[in-house]
This record gives structure tokens, sequence and C-alpha cells, in this order.
């Protein structure tokens, strides 16, 4: 499975396999395999829905490193139902700074990321990390946030992981069980709506209920074919 998420050369390539009451489900990115993933997730449950393996009104259940994962079909989106991924506060780590290129206004420690507060939103966009020195920091990934200056936006964020094998995720959906109790802790409100600014950004849905994160985005199937092992 290693092998061909390199030869994908994706942020993570999902691997699915049916199994009674559900699919059991793992990701890999193209350097290892990792314990959740967001997208990856989002645009298995799509397949499943749209090759009519299941019902359209049917709840998909993954089997999972992070135990059972839930997709539902809310009109044209889709409903991720993951493990709220809270941080605490922590100090910075040693050349975190220098590797971001910019001062962190905060730092937490989440499960398997750092979370890392920028002053604005200005500020995430315009980040260009030192990847190598990245890598050295001792996390999964880096998520970058900031409050969001854009109407009908709450927040903004970034995740660089090249410890992992992925320089920057466009849209992680890992990051946003850390970010969802951060960001509804802050502003007080249960549901918000973030927008991850990657070169290929994506707006996302979060609903915080108790100690899970619901997760709301779309997939469209861009491609079909066959790979020969």
């Amino acid at each position: 499975m290693r092998d061909v998420a390199r030869e994908m050369n994706l942020s993570e390539t999902a691997f699915v396999v049916p199994r009674n009451g559900g699919f059991d489900l793992r990701w890999f990115t193209p350097a290892v395999e990792v314990q959740l993933c967001g997208h990856a997730t989002l645009a298995t449950a799509h397949v499943l829905w749209e090759d009519g393996i299941l019902a359209a009104n049917e709840t998909a259940r993954f089997h999972t490193a992070s135990g059972v994962l839930l997709a539902r079909r809310l009109g044209e989106e889709i409903e991720l139902d993951f493990p709220a991924k809270p941080e605490r506060a922590s100090p910075a780590p040693p050349g975190l700074a220098r590797a971001l290129g910019v001062e962190p206004v905060y730092v937490g420690n989440s499960a398997f990321d750092l979370l890392v507060l920028l002053p604005d939103e200005a500020t995430v966009r315009r980040l260009a990390p030192d990847f190598g020195l990245l890598r050295q920091v001792p996390a999964r990934g880096v998520i970058v946030t900031a409050p969001s200056s854009t109407p009908g936006i709450d927040f903004v964020s970034r995740f660089f992981g090249p410890a992992v094998g992925i320089d920057e995720d466009p849209v992680t959906g890992s990051a946003h069980c850390v970010l969802a109790p951060f960001w509804c802790g802050r502003l007080g409100r249960n549901e918000l709506v973030g927008y991850q600014a990657s070169a290929r950004g994506g707006t996302v849905g979060v609903r915080l209920a108790g100690q899970r994160v619901m997760i709301a985005g779309r997939a469209v199937t861009v491609l079909r074919g066959e790979m020969l092992v």
C-alpha cells in the first residue's frame, strides 16, 4: 500500500475494503501511514455512494486506526463524524519560529500536530516556511491559523507536514479536529466556517458536538482508471 501511495504521490491515498457492518479504511502519504485523514475519507464515501456500493441515504461506516468514523450525505455536502483532538498550550519547539519565518502568538500540542496561532489572516496566507527546518519539528504536522478578516469565514489555516512527506496539504480534515475545539472555544460558538488557504484551498464547515467534530465538505470525481499490481 505504501508503494501504491508513493506512486500516486498525493497527500494521502485511501485503501478501503468491505467488512461486516462497514468498511476497513487506511490512509498513506507518499512516505508513511497516517492515523487520521479527512479528505481521503470524504472521497472514499463519495465513491461508495456514486458507484452504488452504498445507497444514497446510507451512512458510510469506517473502521480505522482512529476508531469508527461515519460519513453522511447532507444534500450536496458530505458530513464526517470525527473525534475531537483538542490541543494544550505548550512551549514552542526549538527552531519552530525560524522554520516558519514568523514568531508564533501561541503554540499548542495536539495528539498528532502542533497548532500555531499567528497574528492575522495575511500572515497565514503569505507564510513561506523552510521545509527542511520544519521537517525537524517533532510532530506529524504544523497547523498555522489566525482569525479571518474575510466575511463569512471565521478562521483561516494552512497545514505543513514535511516530516510525513507532505510539504503542504491542500485541505486537511484531521487538522480541523484540532481547529474546531480551538476556535469554538475562543469564539463562543459550536458551528464555524474555516478556510484552508493553500494554493488549492477550500472551505470547511465544522460543528463541535462534545468529543466529536462534524466536518462538512464536498467531493467530485475527476478521474477513473485501473492500476496493475
